[in-house]
């Protein structure tokens, strides 16, 4: 594992490249620029604060404040968006840089290290944002925001090792990206993430323990809406897959490296 990381902090230089190119890229041409940056997720929490706080008046069980179900909306799908970001974008990592694969040599494993640290790019902005918005309104958890470091470091993990696996197979097999595509839409409204867990029926709620994200939307929602630490315990079952497919991505990286490029 160090082996393989050692060459990528060794062109660290290349990874900030690629990760400000793309921010540029993002805004090119747009007369705003960076701005939208903190517009768009200004408007995001604006939406969800008006619509469902004000007008739809939501409430979450055990939840009696005004801006609870914005709160755990914001928390849910701000987190998804970081992990299907990333598994997205990493499904096609090889296919997008195929030409600079052919042409230049470098460490691989700097194209999902660039994609993880555009992603993070991408959620802090957004995510401070939304801090912001918690401390302003009076909703913020406390030392339990603490908890929220290992929890996201349990979601790059998971994200990352399921993106290494569909990137590498997308290049032999570009069925793959099309069926993921179609798979993390489902995935998504069979999490709870703009529902809580709470009001599935009885015989539907243990069946959730198999999804690897509703644990983790569980910890990100209890920390910012219940000011709760996370049940450690919860985190176990995706953290032991997170690690299965992380090896799993890096021997199935390393064994059809040399391929890929002939594949490409």
């Amino acid at each position: 594992m160090l082996s393989m990381l050692r060459p990528v902090w060794a062109y660290r230089s290349f990874v900030l490249g690629n990760v400000k190119r793309e921010f540029q890229l993002k805004y090119r041409n747009s007369l705003l620029g960076a701005a939208w940056t903190v517009l768009q997720p200004l408007a995001m929490i604006f939406v969800y604060t008006v619509i469902f706080s004000q007008i739809m008046r939501a409430k979450l069980p055990g939840v009696d404040t005004t801006f609870g179900y914005s709160i755990f909306l914001c928390a849910s799908i701000l987190t998804w968006g970081l992990f299907a970001e990333i598994t997205t974008r990493s499904q096609n990592m090889f296919l997008d840089n195929a030409n600079l694969l052919k042409k230049l040599t470098f460490p691989r494993l700097c194209l999902p290290v660039s994609v993880v640290a555009t992603g993070l790019l991408n959620f802090g902005i957004v995510f401070g944002l939304f801090t912001a918005f918690l401390l302003v309104t009076g909703n913020f958890p406390g030392w339990a925001y603490l908890a929220l470091a290992p929890v996201l470091a349990l979601l790059l993990l998971f994200a990352i090792g399921l993106g290494m696996v569909l990137g590498v197979l997308n290049v032999f097999f570009r069925d793959v990206g099309q069926f993921f595509g179609i798979f993390i839409t489902f995935w998504f409204w069979l999490t709870p993430i703009v529902y809580p867990l709470s009001i599935l029926s009885e015989q539907v709620q243990p069946l959730m323990a198999f999804n690897p994200m509703a644990s983790v939307m569980a910890a990100m929602q209890g920390v910012l809406v219940w000011g709760e630490w996370p049940q450690w315990g919860s985190l176990l079952y995706p953290l032991a897959l997170a690690l299965v497919l992380c090896v799993l991505g890096l021997r199935v990286f390393r064994k059809r490296a040399g391929e890929m490029v002939d594949e490409l």
